[in-house]
């Protein structure tokens, strides 16, 4: 039996945000809205509050009444799924959708970049991840462990260093440079500064120190290697993923745009630009 449905919904939903692609049901475009965060990891409640209200929002901003779920088919995109019994709960607190789809937000990126087809992606924003659709339909990932241990390439990831670095030139144990200057000034001006923005620092508050490291990245030798550092382990996620280097690969997230110069040449060339974001992946979740 075939579910009927008038809207097609595509969520993406993970720490920061939270979008929402609103389309027909054949699929033609009606409108784009963002709002709050929806990472499971706020909890399930919170998750679905965040997503109904952008919901709401893209519905509005396509002059249209609110739809009753029934109504809808909804793809969702979200970040903490990887976590059976968060992404168990979410599908249990379904409002009645007409037909619900749920994934990671890493894969919704991976099938909206190249249209749903195999091929690669390389993640990075806040986190870092890599996945890959195969010829055959399978699907693999790699990276996103999650800081500290993991996210290597990822806003986290520079501006921890570029932290430790300021940290380090506030002692003196290294001179200070235009990116260890660019980090005081930001948390504060001086050493108690430093102390207490280190002490309530999370992953999302060493990402607001990546633009530094890219910023001062040609006048700062410190900055320059750390992202040479970045575009090297942005490399060998693909290569774990793509030994072969048969796929196309993509590089997304907020952060792969300002890391394409910094990438090793090999790397570089074998870049495509992505198809479609996360929303458009997450609309495609539906065709399955």
């Amino acid at each position: 039996m075939t579910e009927a449905f008038e809207y097609r919904l595509g969520v993406d939903g993970g720490g920061s945000g939270t979008r929402v692609c609103l389309s027909d049901a054949r699929a033609r475009p009606l409108a784009h809205a963002e709002g709050g965060p929806s990472a499971l990891s706020r909890g399930v409640p919170q998750a679905w509050a965040a997503v109904n209200e952008v919901i709401a929002r893209a519905f509005e901003q396509a002059g249209l009444p609110l739809a009753p779920p029934a109504q809808c088919a909804i793809g969702l995109g979200l970040s903490g799924v990887h976590n059976a019994d968060w992404a168990d709960a979410f599908r249990a607190a379904d409002p009645g959708y007409a037909r619900l789809r749920l994934a990671t937000d890493g894969y919704t990126t991976l099938l909206g970049a190249h249209g749903g087809h195999p091929g690669v992606i390389v993640a990075l924003g806040t986190g870092s991840i890599g996945e890959a659709l195969y010829p055959d339909g399978g699907h693999r990932e790699v990276g996103g462990w999650g800081y500290p241990s993991g996210d290597e390439a990822s806003g986290a990831w520079l501006g921890q260093r570029a932290a430790q670095y300021a940290q380090m030139a506030l002692d003196g144990r290294m001179e200070p440079t235009p990116l260890t200057r660019a980090v005081l000034e930001h948390v504060g001006g001086d050493w108690q500064a430093m102390m207490a923005w280190n002490g309530r620092a999370t992953p999302t508050l060493f990402a607001q120190l990546a633009p530094l490291v890219v910023a001062n990245g040609r006048r700062d030798s410190l900055a320059a290697e750390l992202l040479r550092q970045a575009g090297r382990d942005a490399w060998s996620i693909a290569k774990a993923l793509d030994p072969d280097e048969s796929l196309p690969v993509a590089l997304c997230g907020g952060l792969g745009q300002a890391l394409r110069d910094w990438l090793p040449p090999e790397f570089a060339a074998r870049l495509s630009p992505p198809q479609g974001d996360a929303c458009a992946g997450a609309l495609l979740l539906l065709a399955a």
